[in-house]
């Protein structure tokens, strides 16, 4: 006979597991039709894109501003680190911001956007008093990125939300496209206003811009329909199981070698192109064309992910990515020259690198859509949007990485004395590590999990 202790025990136990499903459980299920609510967060993120991203995209702008009108104190070439160390905080403070915000601080979604607007515009308009090459530092490569890293974080949770694993990775993807049509039309408007007007004008400027297009994450929706503000609040345990699985690590490797070789064109390749004599014009277009294929190639990729009659696997897609763009590095831009042909073949390297890197990212939802089957067949949880902040950490150690490295590597062309342009330029290790890492990350992935089909 069980002892009346033993009884009351396994009551609490059940009424605990009760509760516990009756605030969690959804109150409605998943579904693939896409509602107003669908549109609306999709909408809200796609504008976000503009304050989150803008800055980081197109930092080679102002990479090529600071080289030719050098007006700090310190020495210049320590700003190339800041476009790659703002990628880098932003996507190293995501795991973080992903697992705090996901479960145990949900309702603070909102208040940590909010505080992220107030950091993000107070650094850039920060940086526009700057004298010294570390204050641009601290202000445009960290506490700006900070303030970015706070929007982007529970707006994309909300976005991971609201909607479930047969549409996900399409809607990740229109976001990731609408982030570079950002990057292909702030190329331009900043070439504008850095020729027309101050640098302390132009990041003041930025900082209303910024302003005003992170308005929508006040009115967007913060949680999916399940979320109950009412209910007290019980913090309920992340599911880590899936950190016992070999996909998180593959991944998230491939990740960190593909992202440590996709920042550098992003800050170089303006200034590369000036030193083949290419104009001012030539090396703002170059940018665009960087980043413009993506507006298409985000969604493609996300479209493979979510396809139902062509069913290539997450290591697939990756390895297409990876591998066509290292191709574009090693025979284009390594073998661009300061002749005629610099223009045509650095356009070739930028329209189908800017394709097949920038669409990378967009592989993650299928990456996340196999664990969540590996993860239900073996009866255990995931969260999905702590394992996409995961993806994004290791991304952002690779940015960070990346730019430690990239500045090395010139220096590196610089004492060897090269001369001449493409591999026999200062830029050649650059060059060359720009391609080993990218393709790397795609026969990594390949190499680990294997498999053409889902």
């Amino acid at each position: 006979m069980q002892s009346s202790t033993t009884l009351e025990l396994r009551d609490v136990a059940a009424a605990s597991h009760e509760i516990e499903i009756e605030q969690y459980t959804p109150t409605s299920p998943p579904t693939s039709r896409w509602t107003g609510r669908h549109l609306h967060v999709l909408v809200s993120c796609s504008v976000l894109q503009l304050p989150i991203w803008g800055f980081a995209m197109t930092y080679g702008i102002f990479q090529e501003y600071y080289q030719s009108n050098w007006t700090f104190q310190g020495n210049k070439d320590i700003a190339g680190v800041i476009g790659t160390t703002s990628n880098g905080v932003m996507y190293l403070s995501m795991p973080f911001l992903f697992a705090l915000l996901s479960r145990r601080w949900a309702r603070y979604r909102r208040v940590a956007a909010v505080v992220g607007i107030i950091l993000a515009c107070l650094s850039f308009l920060l940086s526009s008093f700057s004298t010294k090459v570390w204050q641009l530092v601290i202000t445009q490569g960290v506490l700006s990125a900070l303030g970015c890293a706070l929007i982007y974080s529970p707006t994309t949770l909300s976005l991971s939300e609201n909607f479930d694993s047969s549409n996900r990775a399409l809607a990740l993807g229109i976001v990731l496209s609408s982030k570079n049509i950002v990057g292909t039309a702030c190329p331009f408007l900043l070439h504008y206003l850095l020729s027309n007007y101050s640098i302390t004008l132009v990041l003041r400027i930025w900082t209303a811009i910024a302003l005003v297009s992170s308005l929508p994450c006040l009115l967007m929706p913060m949680h999916s329909l399940s979320y109950d503000p009412q209910l007290p609040i019980r913090a309920r345990n992340i599911p880590w199981a899936f950190l016992r699985r070999p996909a998180i690590y593959i991944h998230a490797s491939a990740t960190l070698l593909q992202s440590s070789g996709y920042g550098l064109p992003q800050t170089y390749l303006t200034t590369y192109a000036s030193t083949v004599a290419l104009s001012p014009t030539s090396t703002t277009l170059l940018l665009t064309l960087f980043n413009a294929p993506g507006i298409i190639s985000s969604s493609f990729f996300g479209f493979l992910s979510d396809n139902r009659r062509f069913r290539l696997s997450a290591s697939a897609t990756a390895f297409i990515s990876a591998f066509a763009s290292a191709l574009a590095v090693f025979c284009f831009w390594g073998s661009s020259s300061g002749s005629n042909n610099a223009m045509v073949l650095l356009s070739l390297f930028a329209a189908i690198y800017g394709f097949f890197a920038g669409g990378y990212s967009a592989t993650w939802g299928g990456m996340i859509k196999e664990m969540e089957q590996e993860s239900a067949d073996r009866n255990e949880a995931v969260d999905s949007g702590v394992v996409y902040g995961l993806l994004n950490g290791a991304r952002g150690v690779g940015y960070t990485a990346g730019g430690l490295i990239g500045v090395q590597l010139l220096k590196v062309g610089e004492d060897s004395n090269m001369v001449g342009a493409g591999y026999g330029s200062i830029y050649g290790p650059l060059i060359i590590y720009t391609g080993l890492a990218t393709v790397c990350g795609g026969w990594g992935v390949m190499r680990g999990l294997g498999g053409l089909l889902r």
